[in-house]
């Protein structure tokens, strides 16, 4: 490996970081980009960040949850199959100072420490010394930087791949080589870190909760005999995901919003209400409404009325929350995204008889 590096200066790493390496042409905006808040952005002096592996990322989340309801460990699902977020985008991973000591540790020692310039590539000390100390370009890489840009307002930007799509081929998208960008702005690049792109990512980090209806009867059905089904006010409320790129001044917050529960029975021989199975959530927040005494032979605003009993095996009701996706960002940048469902499921053992004592 030594003399690959000290003669070529190039070090391609492992077939399975190269693996590790956004969506096609993922759209983001304005390809200026937009400025980050005054105090700019700021960074990692020790170069921590600049020797990172690929999906190693510094965008935080937090997630305010208003629901009185634990979460899920499930992700929401896109209502567009064909909707994916970024695979890869850049971020600011070296200031000069941390730079110059990357390159000053691989003087004293070539064979170890090659510096990562793209997710999937690493170079040794000639390429950094001649592109990033001595302002000499290089194929593909543009004009060098004299002296690593010591003195500047700025850092060193390089691409990062997002693990829920690592082994996806578009995420070898984000290979321009370790490159400046002055301090308060953004690259002029589809896969500049936009609040878009940020929003987009949260989607994927939204956690909502656990969709636990309530039945009338809960336990048993009876055939002809309707099941109401409801969720109490206050279960389902907006979920709301942050994601903040401190160093580059850029955040996003993704709200989910309950909309409509869709009940499935799990069976032909059953008959929903609303008929398309789509209870809508009330302006209080609740969905359906709780079954009394003196309900009995009323069609629920929200239920499922079997039609044939169960035979020692129970059906399979589906309850699938849907939920509206929107976002706001830095800058004063907002959108929508695509709706998500999020499904659970429980046996309904259906019986013969024709009344039942509530």
């Amino acid at each position: 490996m030594r003399s690959t590096a000290r003669a070529c200066g190039l070090v391609v790493v492992s077939v399975s970081a190269l693996l590790l390496a956004s969506p096609a042409a993922f759209s983001i905006g304005d390809k200026k980009g937009q400025a980050p808040p005054p105090s700019g952005p700021s960074g990692d002096s020790s170069g921590s960040t600049l020797t990172a592996k690929a999906t190693a990322t510094q965008i935080k989340v937090t997630q305010s949850n208003g629901s009185t309801s634990g979460t899920s460990p499930k992700a929401l699902a896109p209502v567009d199959p064909n909707w994916k977020p970024p695979a890869c985008w850049y971020e600011p991973v070296a200031t000069p100072k941390a730079l110059k000591a990357a390159v000053d540790r691989l003087k004293k020692n070539p064979n170890t420490d090659l510096v990562p310039v793209t997710p999937t590539l690493s170079w040794g000390e000639d390429l950094m010394v001649d592109h990033y100390e001595k302002g000499k370009a290089e194929n593909g890489s543009g004009d060098g930087y004299e002296n690593y840009n010591l003195g500047k307002d700025g850092m060193f930007w390089r691409g990062v791949i997002n693990q829920d799509r690592a082994n996806d081929p578009a995420s070898y998208d984000c290979e321009d080589t370790l490159f400046w960008q002055n301090a308060r702005t953004l690259p002029a690049n589809k896969h500049a870190p936009t609040p878009d792109v940020l929003a987009a990512y949260a989607y994927n980090k939204i956690k909502v909760p656990e969709t636990e209806i309530e039945l009338k009867p809960a336990a048993k059905s009876t055939v002809n005999v309707p099941t109401w089904v409801w969720l109490d006010k206050g279960t389902f409320k907006p979920v709301k995901v942050r994601a903040e790129l401190a160093a580059a001044g850029v955040w996003a917050e993704t709200t989910a919003k309950p909309v409509a529960l869709h009940l499935n029975p799990g069976t032909g021989d059953a008959q929903t209400s609303p008929a398309s199975g789509d209870c809508a959530i009330n302006d209080d927040g609740s969905i359906g409404t709780p079954y009394t005494k003196g309900d009995a032979g009323r069609t629920p605003p929200c239920g499922i009325t079997y039609l044939r009993a169960t035979d020692g095996k129970p059906y399979r009701l589906s309850a699938s929350i849907t939920w509206q996706i929107s976002w706001q960002g830095s800058g004063g940048a907002a959108g929508n995204l695509p709706d998500g469902t999020f499904e659970t499921t429980q046996d309904m053992n259906v019986q013969e008889i024709q009344s039942v004592n509530r």
